[in-house]
């Protein structure tokens, strides 16, 4: 099999989270717009796709597992571009605090930059490129947007969107985790693919994709004002999303072969 081993990939993930606490604050804060934007485009077409009147009426699981096929696309940018997620560090930098290369100041660091810069780039890209650019201005497409964010915010409970983001965060781990094990660009794509179309379709809650769900909702009318997104989706589903991602990448260290990380070369 030309992959990466279960252990050499913990190995190339604790070294990416390191890598990446030691980025240069400016290009950290570049990285993580960029995939607030590149993420962007998946969830617009999911969206987009979900717009669809006679599906949500006779076929909602059908609609909405076809959607989230597409869904990947922002996230295979994202990962194949370099760009970054606070969902994906919630892996890189456990990893690496785990492994002691990098600290718990390091850790907060690369999380504050990469959310609110991941929010700073795709509420742009919602607000501006869609919102003003009038994608989900009529018809179908602004009730299906209005549908999403009341669905993401109004009806679950709190709880539900926290366990919901526990679920999202452990597939998206996943699939950069497969990601990395693989070697080849072909294989890259598939890995990612399959654990995304699989949150997306279950409807789990990921918090950066949240941000664009949300509030293109609003601006096409839900009624949802910005401190209540924040209380009953921002919050839970973020913490549902370290939770996931740290458990996730905790369960690959202990399955993994405890003499690997003592050789100082699991290659």
């Amino acid at each position: 099999m030309d992959a990466f081993t279960p252990a050499q990939t913990i190995e190339l993930i604790s070294r990416i989270g390191a890598k990446k606490a030691n980025m240069r604050l400016d290009k950290m804060v570049v990285n993580s717009v960029m995939g607030g934007l590149l993420l962007g485009f998946g969830c617009a077409i999911n969206v987009s796709t979900a717009s669809s009147p006679w599906f949500q009426t006779n076929a909602p699981g059908l609609i909405r597992t076809i959607a989230a096929c597409f869904f990947p696309v922002g996230l295979i940018m994202v990962f194949l571009s370099g760009a970054d997620l606070f969902t994906s560090y919630c892996m890189y930098s456990i990893v690496a605090l785990l492994h002691r290369r990098i600290s718990i100041i390091d850790l907060a660091k690369t999380w504050a930059i990469s959310f609110f810069s991941n929010l700073a780039g795709i509420l742009f890209f919602a607000i501006v490129l869609v919102g003003y650019g009038g994608m989900f201005q009529s018809g179908a497409f602004k009730a299906e947007a209005i549908v999403f964010a009341t669905a993401k915010v109004v009806t679950p409970a709190w709880h539900q969107i926290f366990l919901r983001g526990i679920l999202a965060n452990w597939l998206v781990t996943m699939a950069v985790f497969l990601s990395i094990s693989s070697r080849e660009i072909a294989s890259k794509i598939i890995a990612i693919w399959f654990p995304t179309m699989c949150f997306t379709a279950l409807g789990a809650d990921h918090v950066i994709a949240n941000m664009f769900y949300i509030p293109v909702g609003i601006n096409s009318g839900a009624p949802i004002s910005v401190g209540f997104y924040i209380w009953k989706s921002m919050i839970p589903s973020g913490l549902g999303n370290i939770v996931g991602g740290g458990y996730f990448c905790r369960c690959c260290i202990l399955v993994s072969p405890p003499c690997w990380h003592k050789s100082g070369n699991p290659f």
